[in-house]
C-alpha cells in the first residue's frame, strides 16, 4: 500500500508592499509521500510571492497535466500558472500556450543551473514566461519553518520575501533569470 500525503495546517497572513496586496489566508497544504520539505515549503513561499484570493494549489506531483499553483478567472481560463522545478521545455512552452503568465520557480543548485543553460534560449522567445532561481540555503531555511501547523506572516518588499512564524525568520530573495510581460 502507498503512503498517505502529510497535511500541514497554514495560516498565512500577506503583506505584499510591491503589488499593494494585503490579506489572510487559510488552508491545508498536502505533501506528496515523494515531495521533499523543501519542496513544500518552497511552494508556499511562491503562494506568498503571487498570492490571490484565486490562486490555488495543484492536485500535486501525481498530476502532470497541472500546475503546482495556478490562478484562475472567473471563466474558468487560467491566469496565472506556476511550476517549481525544472520542467522540460514542452511543459513550460504548453502552459504558456494555456495561461496568461507562466512563472518558474527554479531551485536545486547545479541542476538549475545547467537545466536554466540548456533552455535560456528556447525560453527568450516565450513573452509570458518568469523564471526565478532559489538559492539552495535559500530552500533549505525554509523548512526551518515546517510544522504541522504553522501560523506564518509573509512580507514582500522590493522583491525579497520574509516569512515569519513566532520562533524564526527567513528571508528569501529569488533572483529574477527572465522576466515575463
Amino acid at each position: 500500500m502507498a503512503p498517505n500525503a502529510t497535511i500541514y495546517r497554514v495560516e498565512l497572513q500577506v503583506t505584499d508592499m510591491d503589488r499593494h496586496y494585503y490579506a489572510g489566508h487559510v488552508f491545508s497544504l498536502a505533501q506528496h509521500p515523494s515531495e521533499t520539505p523543501g519542496r513544500l515549503m518552497l511552494r508556499l513561499a511562491a503562494f506568498a510571492l503571487y498570492a490571490d484570493e484565486r490562486l490555488e494549489f495543484g492536485r500535486g506531483l501525481s498530476t502532470a497535466d497541472d500546475a503546482d499553483l495556478w490562478q484562475r478567472d472567473y471563466t474558468g481560463q487560467i491566469e496565472r500558472w506556476i511550476d517549481l522545478g525544472q520542467p522540460d521545455d514542452t511543459r513550460v512552452r504548453r502552459a504558456c500556450a494555456r495561461a496568461g503568465e507562466v512563472v518558474v520557480v527554479n531551485y536545486g543548485g547545479q541542476a538549475a543551473e545547467a537545466w536554466w543553460d540548456r533552455h535560456a534560449g528556447a525560453f527568450s522567445r516565450l513573452p509570458n514566461l518568469t523564471v526565478l532561481d532559489v538559492a539552495p540555503a535559500d530552500v533549505e531555511a525554509l523548512t526551518a519553518l515546517l510544522e504541522r501547523s504553522m501560523r506564518l506572516t509573509a512580507m514582500i518588499q522590493d522583491g525579497e520575501l520574509q516569512l515569519m512564524s513566532e520562533r524564526l525568520n527567513v528571508a528569501v530573495t529569488p533572483r529574477v533569470r527572465k522576466r515575463g510581460r
